[in-house]
């Protein structure tokens, strides 16, 4: 997998670098960037990897979870078990490289399932990156890791889980301390098997029956908004080092109230306002002020439920030649000489000590995603795209 494979080279500064389910774990949970959920009921799942139908498709959860009918579970399971069979055979007949499995995962319902899932599948989920574990609470979510230890040994497998906290102990402020301490035990327990933590917003907001507009961002709802604050304040601290995604951007078409949140002004310069309007006309622009206040916030990557949500993520994420230059020379004068310099631009101080984890973040995310030229930025990678084509058309599937 990569980023932005097929884009021209007067894009990027610095080239998005090739990844696979076997990098380090600090790559990878930058790498997951745009993760697609698709219901396990979806009758293409494995044709859609096959074919490589969404070219910029990178990590992608298949769901047992909420998007999964009571009634149709059970055949859900057995039609999971049967598409990832049917993927492992490809994989193993070199019809299906390494390079072109997106980092993939299944959400389960329950640890009863989990395991049931982990013993019928054995070795076939060397083509897994991972499990996705909802409604995580420190006791079961204990038992979820120890499972996946327990079967990562017994089957010689690189696996990771993804813990999503949705839970009402989580979100009820009088709980919300002690649940986060307790799960922040859990995860250090078992730190090399977590790739991220992963915010639930949709079941947080349902437990209140609220639901955001699709011309508003999860920070507008303020009980969400305080608790994603705490959770990035306990999970999201420099010792720790817990990456954390942002919650899940359910909007591809719909009528807009307020006025758009995207400025003329990125595209009229490149004479490309039909992108914009395309943008416009997907409600993508909320998705995009929601990503960049999920970035100024400390969170990386986001849970989409469209595949027209993939480039717009991932172009937001690649790193300005500014941003780039600034986490250079931090890193570079981090030899105790000074404390503070003038940045690249004259238009900002970088303090070393200070900035040292933003500027290794920075090089990170530039790793996966690239470094925009001098002269270019997300409104540019946008207009590679075709308006009308498979990134801005809404689906039936």
């Amino acid at each position: 997998m990569q980023h932005f494979a097929t884009d021209a080279e007067m894009i990027f500064y610095k080239k998005p670098q090739p990844f696979t389910k076997w990098e380090t774990a600090d790559i990878l949970s930058y790498a997951l960037g745009a993760t697609l959920y698709m219901p396990a009921s979806m009758p293409t799942i494995v044709s859609l990897i096959r074919s490589q139908k969404y070219k910029e498709l990178t990590s992608l959860v298949i769901d047992l979870e909420d998007a999964v009918g009571d009634a149709e579970l059970v055949d859900c399971e057995a039609k999971l078990i049967e598409d990832i069979s049917e993927l492992y055979a490809l994989y193993q007949q070199k019809q299906l490289l390494l390079q072109e499995l997106p980092l993939l995962f299944v959400r389960v319902r329950h640890v009863e399932q989990f395991q049931r899932l982990t013993t019928v599948l054995g070795k076939k989920q060397e083509i897994l990156t991972g499990y996705v574990f909802p409604k995580f609470t420190a006791e079961q979510g204990a038992r979820y890791f120890e499972l996946l230890e327990q079967t990562i040994l017994e089957n010689d497998l690189i696996l990771y889980g993804m813990p999503i906290l949705e839970s009402r102990e989580v979100l009820y402020k009088e709980s919300r301390m002690e649940a986060l301490l307790d799960i922040k035990a859990v995860l250090h327990q078992y730190k090399a098997r977590v790739l991220n933590v992963r915010i639930g917003a949709t079941d947080f907001c349902g437990i209140y029956g609220i639901r955001r507009r699709m011309d508003s961002t999860i920070y507008d709802i303020s009980v969400i908004r305080d608790c994603i604050a705490d959770i990035v304040n306990i999970l999201g601290r420099e010792e720790d080092g817990f990456i954390i995604s942002g919650p899940v951007w359910e909007y591809f078409n719909n009528q807009r109230v307020l006025k758009p949140a995207l400025r003329v002004t990125p595209f009229s310069e490149k004479g490309a306002l039909d992108t914009r309007k395309a943008l416009l006309d997907d409600c993508l622009d909320g998705l995009m002020k929601e990503v960049l206040m999920d970035k100024q916030n400390g969170i990386v990557g986001k849970t989409i439920i469209h595949p027209s949500h993939i480039r717009v993520v991932h172009a937001l994420y690649a790193i300005s030649y500014e941003e780039y230059l600034d986490a250079l020379s931090i890193i570079e004068n981090n030899d105790g000489q000074k404390g503070v310099m003038k940045s690249h631009y004259a238009n900002k101080m970088n303090e070393i000590k200070p900035h040292m984890r933003w500027a290794q973040r920075i090089l990170k995310q530039a790793h996966v995603y690239g470094v925009y030229h001098e002269s270019v930025d997300f409104a540019s990678l946008l207009l590679q795209s075709e308006i009308g084509g498979s990134v801005y058309a809404t689906t039936n599937e």
